[in-house]
C-alpha cells in the first residue's frame, strides 16, 4: 500500500480515485479545499490523466466540484443532507434491531462483534484517532444492520457509509475528547440490541445522532 492508501498494483486511475477519495473522507483534506491534478499527481507520483479521471468520478459522487482550468474543491456535507442522513440512519438502524428482537433471533455471535468493535474503538479514542475511529463506528452501525438479514436495508446504508464518515470526523475533529462519550453511547446501543428494546434503542440512537452531529446544523432545530 501506499502512504495514501492506494495499492501500488492497482490501474492507475483506480490509485488516484482510492487515494484521493480517502484523503477528503479521513477529513487529511478539509471541505472547501481546493485540490490540483498536478499536485495530485506529484503526491502519488502518476501522470495527470489518471487523475483527471478520478476527479471525474468523485464528482458523480457529489465529494468534488470541478472547477475549469484551476482543479476541484472539496464539497462540505450540507446541513441539509446531514439531517436527510440521520432520519435514514434512524429508520434503517431502528427497524433492523425491530427484526433482531424477534424472540427467536439469536444474538451471541452479533452481540460478540459489536463487543470487539467497542473495544477498538475505545483504543483509538484513548489515543484521539478520529479517522480510525469513524471508520470502526461506520463498522459499529452497519454490523447492526447487516445482522437483521434485510439486503435492501444493507444496500441503502452501504450507500450512506462516505457521508457518516465525513460527518463523523467533521463532527468530532474539532473536538476528540468526545470520543469516549461515544464509546459510552455505542455500549448502551449495544445493550439495548441484547435487551431486545427496541423502543430503547430508537431512543438512544435519536440522541446519540443528534448530540454527535449537531455541528453540522447549528440552525436546524430537529438536530440539538
Amino acid at each position: 500500500m501506499t502512504l495514501d492508501g492506494a495499492s501500488m498494483t492497482e490501474p492507475a486511475a483506480q490509485r488516484a480515485y482510492t487515494a484521493t477519495k480517502d484523503l477528503i473522507l479521513s477529513g487529511a483534506i478539509p471541505a472547501g479545499t481546493l485540490l490540483s491534478e498536478g499536485a495530485i499527481a506529484d503526491r502519488l507520483a502518476l501522470s495527470r490523466t489518471p487523475v483527471r479521471e478520478a476527479f471525474l468520478r468523485l464528482e458523480t459522487e457529489q465529494l468534488l466540484q470541478l472547477i475549469p482550468k484551476r482543479g476541484a474543491i472539496v464539497i462540505p456535507v450540507p446541513p441539509t443532507e446531514a439531517a436527510d442522513v440521520i432520519d435514514v440512519r434512524l429508520a434503517l438502524e431502528t427497524a433492523s434491531v425491530r427484526r433482531l428482537a424477534a424472540p427467536d433471533c439469536e444474538l451471541t455471535g452479533l452481540l460478540a462483534e459489536l463487543g470487539g468493535l467497542i473495544g477498538q474503538q475505545r483504543e483509538f479514542a484513548a489515543v484521539r484517532d478520529v479517522a480510525r475511529f469513524a471508520e470502526v463506528d461506520a463498522r459499529f452501525h452497519r454490523t447492526i444492520v447487516n445482522a437483521a438479514g434485510n439486503a435492501i436495508a444493507d444496500r441503502f446504508y452501504l450507500a450512506l457509509d462516505d457521508r457518516q464518515r465525513r460527518m463523523t470526523i467533521g463532527s468530532v475533529g474539532p473536538r476528540p475528547e468526545r470520543l469516549n462519550a461515544l464509546v459510552t453511547d455505542h455500549r448502551n446501543l449495544m445493550e439495548r440490541v441484547r435487551d431486545r428494546d427496541v423502543e430503547g434503542f430508537e431512543r438512544m440512537l435519536t440522541q446519540h445522532l443528534h448530540t454527535t452531529h449537531r455541528l453540522f446544523a447549528p440552525g436546524d432545530s430537529s438536530i440539538r
